[in-house]
């Protein structure tokens, strides 16, 4: 089971949302959303962690994977130049995924294409659901 608090913190107050007309954020962590986005998937055998981070190097990315938590972490550059506007935010990010459930530590997989990281935790065989077939007494 992985549960994911983030969305529950950064929410912000009226009087955020009235300092934040006068000073907008400027950095990731300051967002009133959670960056990069990611879904996270789960079955049976896997967890599986999709996040949308475009124009990315792999080089800018760090994993970190404990027993209970994924912990995603990097710094879009920002771009030189002279912007009359700029929706892509920039800065320091970090993600982290509680994962509740065991896993095979040495089987994770992560993978970069196309602006999206997709990481693949396989679970542990113990914690997989077993079929137990009944027998006539």
């Amino acid at each position: 089971m992985v549960i994911d608090f983030s969305p529950l913190f950064g929410q912000s107050s009226p009087f955020d949302r009235f300092l934040e007309a006068y000073w907008p954020p400027m950095s990731i962590s300051q967002r009133p959303y959670a960056y990069p986005p990611l879904n996270i998937a789960e079955d049976d055998t896997h967890i599986r962690v999709r996040l949308e981070i475009p124009g990315m190097d792999i080089s800018e990315v760090e994993l970190t994977l404990t027993d209970s938590s994924l912990s995603i972490r990097g710094e879009r550059k920002g771009a030189k130049g002279k912007y009359y506007r700029q929706e892509r935010p920039t800065g320091v990010f970090q993600r982290v995924v509680n994962i509740q459930a065991p896993i095979e530590r040495d089987q994770v997989t992560a993978k970069m294409k196309d602006g999206f990281l997709e990481i693949d935790i396989p679970k542990s065989e113990a914690s997989r659901p077993k079929k137990i077939d009944i027998s006539i007494a």
